[in-house]
């Protein structure tokens, strides 16, 4: 379909969702404010939000930035449960899973797709503005929150050195001053059992808790194609935080958050989609497997994988943080975060999409993090400033290990199939940052910021053999092709040679040391309180690292540097008609150098494999619009809409996934539709003195775009439109609710992710439609 095909589509599906808002409902965002903040409204319009996107507290309407930000009852009674959901809610926001399940989040089509759990992604997450610097560290980041706040375009003045796309700032639910107690529970398709709930109140007159704990259960929803009652894709998922607010003087407030996780669920099988040898022609036997093995059709939950084999991961996190904040003066506050979290995965997954042992992976990964930020926020009549330092000590290991019977794993007469990939990284960040508010009229106020950031990082890794000699002992044909001496690599061990003398190295290490200032510079306007134009100018970097990859060849370690973007951005946002209409819109231009993106490059023997690469000049550009209404008392209708139009524009030498040598001037970044759109609404009315009736339904839809570079048809994902119903009764109280739900209602077969492993091409689907029912209680 042309762009402008879609463009006409997309327009039909976003009118499809305004007439489903004003029929069914969706809660709008921005509109209740934080417990105890300063949000208001007039009657039967939107309520405020207050925000604290810019380590303060404002309201939404005054935030020079472009934000979406949205409360937890907002979210629940969406359906909003993870990270991944808020797709569905934020325009521009896109989630995806790697290929070793590890989340992939892009803002306005900046995203870092990578298989390495180690790798540092381009979008931020926090909770309570406490780092969780790696994305396998995030699947409870959503649980019992208060608000989420999605800040898109580069945040690095504030928030540290990787935010080139953006930030997700997950605000959880405080302890409260009175006794409360809250539940929810679900039963849904394939047998769903989800139990949520969060109990809070005082232990003394200066000391708060707030226990929140939530399970999901699930049943297998994937099928085997050839043994239909083998089911895979079961969830297994606890997570518990405990909160204590202590208030030991009028002055001082210490905050405690000890929270954990542990996920036991398996990992999603690949469908098969293609066959294509990495090293043509290929080899017969492979051929006779899968060269003409009908290819999966279109149906979710259809799959297939290596029978017998467990594919459970063995997930878990556990997290301390302190916040203490002190108030010296009425205008002088100073605040502490410190914070360390340990992370332990194992990833098995499978895919190949067939039922043959053809391309296994088991993602093995250690991470252990510390941060430390100290800051003052001092606020005069005429300025505020926040300033402060913080360090982050950073530690992962992360291991794939590789199951491969394909045309490239065989060097000669030498076949095998275990191999070993290693990256351990020590990284250590140190950064000092200052931003101020100056005003200079009225209703003109000057922006600006800047951070200074240092990162030492120190790399060992190699590839190792499989345990049972084959590799060693096929890479031991290649020295002793070029006449040279060389000590055979035991079980096991390193076999990765030296460039140049191609002799066998007992690990590889490198070093990647950078620096750099982000800034940033605005001025806003604000003709009356309930508007705001701006303009900003933003310099962001994110940090370079090593990624583990097959290296016969210690030069294959190559890292990649620290990317720049330079963005520049204008904005508004009202509030009109008596608040019963809000609306943002922004247009923006990234500047980008280096920009790391997942790519392919030749390994011999091992032929084209996906590495990060830095592509020396690229854009992205386009614009968005948002907006919340209120039309009658108790609906209330929301769309949003963004167009991104991403661009390499000097010439890059690189391969698509099938070896093909590509310049990849001109094309757009992976994973970047042109056009995302959600529409949604939310409509509530008495049904008498004690009960509430409420439906409600929402819509997002997405442009086509591609999983890899090279423009190849094969690696194309598909525009595709989901649909969310719901409806239930509660009592106007709101002590008591019970909903029917309904996720991606029309059965809509969508793909999340395209990838080549060894001979095979394989996909991610999406979910099937899901329908359940939900009792939610509040005391």
């Amino acid at each position: 379909m042309s762009d402008f095909g879609h463009v006409n589509s997309l327009r039909r599906h976003l009118i499809l969702g305004c007439a489903i808002a004003a029929l069914n409902a969706h809660p709008g965002f921005a509109q209740t404010a934080e417990p105890g903040g300063t949000g208001g409204s007039s009657p039967g319009g939107l309520e405020e939000i207050i925000v604290t996107a810019q380590k303060r507290s404002d309201r939404l309407i005054d935030v020079p930035i472009s934000i979406t930000a949205a409360t937890g009852d907002q979210l629940a009674k969406l359906g909003v449960a993870s990270g991944d959901d808020l797709q569905r809610v934020v325009p521009g926001f896109t989630a995806k899973p790697a290929r070793t399940g590890v989340p992939i989040y892009s803002i306005r089509g900046i995203g870092l797709d990578d298989f390495g759990v180690g790798s540092s992604p381009t979008v931020s997450v926090s909770v309570d503005q406490v780092p969780l610097p790696f994305l396998i560290m995030t699947p409870a980041a959503s649980m019992d929150i208060e608000r989420v706040e999605v800040l898109k375009g580069p945040q690095g003045t504030l928030f540290g050195q990787n935010t080139t796309g953006g930030a997700i700032n997950f605000i959880a639910a405080k302890p409260t001053a009175n006794a409360r107690l809250g539940a929810d529970l679900t039963y849904g398709r394939f047998n769903e059992i989800d139990a949520n709930g969060y109990i809070s109140g005082p232990i003394t007159d200066t000391l708060r808790f707030r226990i929140a704990a939530k399970h999901e259960n699930r049943d297998g929803w994937q099928i085997s194609e050839t043994r239909p009652d083998d089911h895979l894709g079961t969830r297994d998922f606890t997570a518990l935080r405990l909160l204590l607010d202590w208030t030991p003087a009028d002055r001082l407030v210490i905050e405690f958050n000890a929270n954990g996780w542990i996920d036991k669920s398996q990992t999603q099988a690949s469908q098969f989609v293609g066959y294509h040898p990495t090293v043509p022609p290929g080899r017969a036997d492979i051929f006779a497997l899968i060269g003409t093995r009908p290819l999966t059709p279109p149906d979710a939950r259809l799959a297939d994988w290596f029978p017998g084999q467990s594919y459970r991961r063995d997930n878990s996190m556990f997290q301390f943080s302190v916040r203490g904040d002190w108030t010296a003066s009425e205008q002088v506050t100073f605040t502490s975060i410190s914070a360390y979290a340990k992370t332990q995965s194992a990833v098995p997954t499978d895919t190949s999409g067939v039922n043959f042992h053809l391309f296994d992976l088991d993602q093995r990964g250690n991470i252990k993090t510390f941060s430390q930020e100290l800051r003052a926020a001092i606020a005069l009549p005429y300025l505020n400033v926040t300033a402060g330092g913080n360090y982050q000590h950073d530690r992962t290991d992360d291991a794939l290990g590789v199951y491969l019977d394909s045309s490239n794993s065989v060097v000669g007469p030498f076949f095998y199939n275990n191999i070993l990939e290693s990256a351990n990284q020590k990284v250590d960040t140190f950064a000092g940052f200052a931003s101020a508010d100056i005003p200079i009229t009225a209703t003109v106020t000057a922006q600006m910021g800047a951070r200074y950031t240092k990162q030492d990082r120190d790399f060992e890794g190699c590839l190792r053999d499989g345990g049972d000699s084959a590799l060693a002992n096929a890479i031991a044909l290649l020295p002793t092709l070029a006449g040279l001496p060389y000590d055979p690599a035991p079980p096991g061990a390193c076999v990765t040679l030296d460039s140049t003398t191609l002799q066998r190295l007992p690990t590889v290490t490198a070093q990647l040391n950078q620096s750099n200032v982000s800034w940033r510079a605005g001025v806003n306007w604000k003709p009356d309180t309930d508007m705001l134009v701006y303009a900003n100018v933003t310099r962001g970097f994110k940090s370079g690292g090593f990624s583990p990859v097959p290296a016969v060849f210690a030069g294959q370690f190559k890292p990649v540097t620290q990317e720049q973007v330079t963005a520049y951005e204008i904005g508004a946002r009202a509030a009109l008609f008596e608040r019963k209409l809000d609306v943002s819109a922004a247009v923006f231009y990234d500047d980008y150098l280096n920009k790391q993106l997942l790519g392919n490059e030749i390994f011999p023997p091992f032929g084209a494999l996906p590495t990060l690469q830095n592509i020396p000049k690229s854009t992205a550009k386009g614009a968005e619009l948002e907006a919340s209404a209120r039309p009658l008392r108790g609906l209330t209708l929301t769309i949003g809409v963004t167009y991104v139009d991403t661009s390499i524009s000097r010439s890059f030498i690189s391969s698509d996934p099938y070896g093909t040598v590509v310049d990849l001037k001109g094309e757009s970044f992976p994973n970047a539709p042109r056009w995302q759109g959600d529409a949604s609404a939310f409509y509530e009315l008495p049904v008498s003195s004690e009960l509430n009736a409420f439906f409600g339904g929402d819509v997002s839809t997405r442009s086509a775009s591609q999983a890899d570079f090279g423009n190849n048809p094969d690696f194309e994902i598909r525009p595709y439109t989901l649909v969310g119903l719901r409806a239930g009764i509660g009592a106007s109280n709101d002590r008591w609710r019970v909903e029917l739900w309904g996720k991606n209602v029309t059965d809509r077969f969508y793909v999340t992710n395209l990838f080549k492993p060894g001979d095979s091409l394989a996909r991610f689907a999406g979910m099937p439609a899901t329908y359940g029912v939900t009792l939610r209680t509040r005391f």
